[in-house]
């Protein structure tokens, strides 16, 4: 079952059991999900589990932003609200990196581009992205390998 499909399915039983909040979620990820299709592949087009995962985690950035801006605004309500947007939200993201996997997969990152200064942060970057295929955000990975490089 393919990340789109999971979502039609939760969509579907949260009609049913009338969760409000969870529908509301859906509704906006389904939208979210179905214009980026549109973008990438035109009207007919499917995203596949990898661009659909993005997609997801696209919309948890913007909750922690407007949590962050709800809490620096003393709106403790509406960054309540956003912090239960954002935990329906993960629930379809694949489960992240650990501390420890982070560095290994940073320092295995730095041997194959052969870095040597933070000079070739760039491309240490790009190689440590695609590793963690989303599964580790990207200022988690700029800080490891800010710390690694020399």
């Amino acid at each position: 079952m393919t990340l789109q499909d999971r979502v039609d399915e939760d969509l579907k039983d949260a009609m049913k059991t009338r969760q409000a909040e969870k529908l509301g979620v859906l509704r906006m990820l389904k939208s979210a999900l179905k214009y980026a299709a549109i973008e990438k592949h035109g009207a007919e087009g499917k995203l596949d589990d990898q661009e659909a995962a993005g997609v997801v985690r696209k919309q948890v950035k913007q909750r922690q932003d407007a949590i962050e801006g709800f809490e620096k605004g003393n709106r403790p309500e509406l960054a309540a609200k956003e912090k239960a947007e954002a935990v329906y939200l993960e629930a379809y993201l694949p489960k992240g990196l650990s501390a420890e996997e982070v560095a290994a997969l940073v320092k295995e990152a730095i041997a194959q581009a052969g870095a040597t200064s933070k000079a070739q942060f760039g491309a240490v970057m790009k190689l440590a992205q695609e590793k963690a295929a989303g599964r580790a955000d990207g200022k988690t990975l700029s800080e490891e390998i800010k710390k690694a490089l020399p």
